[in-house]
């Protein structure tokens, strides 16, 4: 009897430490939770209440669907640029001040005598961009350029006999190729040819890389790489090759004449169809710290040589 007495005391006693401990376990948690609550800042609203943080988002289209083209370099050539069809211009105020002289000279490059502008805020314009752009206060809301051909190219170089292109083999990134046509806008070449299947859209972060050089430098869509390699050849461009495991420098190299730079994607290089239609693979020399180089910065170094020779 005296026993089970004992048992029983002894099972109360356990049942009133349990419940101590799931009750100081309760406790510590809901601790935690205030103290995290607690230490975590206030976002107000323009009432004062605590709203969620503002989210990221895509750019916001135009009312018309028309592509923005945004940034100092890019909007100010775009201007120049007579064969641009411009709606509309989009400043901040303190762009308006700082830049109007150098937007009136843009606008008599390009021909136009008034265009409709709008004055929005830093933020309202910030909103209609891709998270994190460096718009510099203005923005433009224009049509695609013309497309052109390689056809259109090579008639254009007819009486050029030291004519440059670049043509790209999978190049897909737009900052790649927008970094490409500002370097080929610096050193002379008459256009920059991609294929259609695996490049990018022209888009403003494409436009805001190359700083311009969209209105200045033909960027040409192809369907077939190799043809259009041919085509040029037929109107006597050297087509060389940049390639890593190449044996020829691309310093040794006779660069003079027409020339067709051809570069390939930065994974996987050119690919064999386009390496069997070169005329001459090239690599350019590093060391060994590297692999290779980036896509843009091997395209100016032997836009660089070409324009050197």
């Amino acid at each position: 009897m005296r026993q089970d007495k004992q048992i029983q005391g002894l099972a109360h006693f356990a049942r009133t430490i349990a419940d101590g401990l799931a009750l100081g376990l309760i406790l510590w948690l809901l601790g935690g939770i205030m103290a995290k609550r607690k230490n975590t800042p206030a976002r107000r609203t323009n009432k004062g209440h605590k709203s969620p943080p503002r989210a990221t988002h895509t750019p916001v289209p135009t009312s018309s669907g028309r592509p923005l083209i945004y940034g100092k370099h890019a909007v100010l050539a775009a201007l120049a640029n007579p064969d641009r069809k411009i709606h509309r211009l989009i400043l901040t105020p303190e762009a308006r001040e700082s830049l109007q002289s150098e937007i009136q000279n843009a606008l008599k490059n390009g021909s136009y005598d008034n265009i409709e502008t709008t004055i929005m805020d830093k933020r309202e314009l910030a909103d209609r961009l891709p998270v994190g752009a460096v718009h510099q206060g203005l923005a433009l809301e224009v049509e695609a350029l013309r497309g052109l051909h390689i056809e259109d190219i090579i008639d254009l170089c007819e009486n050029d006999p030291t004519a440059t292109i670049i043509i790209l083999d999978q190049a897909s990134d737009p900052h790649n190729i927008g970094a490409i046509l500002r370097s080929a806008a610096a050193f002379g070449a008459a256009a920059v040819v991609i294929q259609d299947r695996h490049a990018p859209d022209i888009t403003p972060v494409m436009a805001k890389a190359a700083s311009g050089a969209l209105e200045r430098v033909a960027l040409i869509r192809v369907t077939n790489l190799a043809r259009a390699m041919d085509k040029a050849k037929e109107a006597g461009f050297w087509c060389i090759g940049l390639d890593g495991q190449a044996e020829a420098s691309l310093g040794e190299t006779d660069l003079t004449g027409r020339v067709a730079l051809v570069l390939g994607s930065e994974g996987s290089g050119l690919r064999r169809l386009t390496r069997e239609h070169c005329d001459l693979l090239v690599k350019v020399p590093i060391s060994g710290a590297v692999e290779s180089l980036n896509l843009s910065n091997a395209a100016a170094i032997a836009l660089y040589e070409k324009a050197r020779q």
